[in-house]
């Protein structure tokens, strides 16, 4: 738990600091820093350790939650959620497509050339395999 909050670096760059904070803890479960099952920190203090409001990261968490990464347990905290199950060819292509946009619409915002981070995707993709 402490590895993601010392991982987490919020810049002054326009994106709004929940898609920010959503996107580095995204990266960090793709990262393997998270697991499932793993504890969140708790609302309050991933916000003391950012010097950010409260509201900010519940934002961030409720994105997270609705997304499927996250799993929130009133009164035990926030977890990292298990492997969604397996979905339509169809519902799959909404999915990459939407993801697919918002990446766009974020590298856009962030000065990032998107062909060029197109590149950088299917090079980490590769790494991976």
């Amino acid at each position: 738990m402490h590895t993601l909050l010392e991982s987490l670096r919020l810049e002054n760059s326009g994106v709004p600091i929940y898609i920010q904070l959503r996107e580095q803890i995204l990266r960090n479960l793709g990262a393997g820093v998270l697991t499932r099952g793993d504890q969140m920190p708790t609302m309050r203090e991933m916000a003391v350790a950012l010097k950010i409001d409260l509201n900010t990261v519940r934002h961030a968490y409720d994105e997270l939650e609705r997304m499927g990464a996250i799993t929130l347990v009133r009164g035990r905290g926030s977890f990292v959620a298990r492997p969604p199950p397996a979905i339509s060819v169809r519902e799959q292509a909404k999915q990459i497509d939407s993801l697919a946009k918002q990446t766009l619409a974020t590298a856009v915002a962030a000065g990032i050339d998107p062909v060029a981070l197109a590149d950088r995707i299917k090079a980490l993709a590769r790494q991976e395999e």
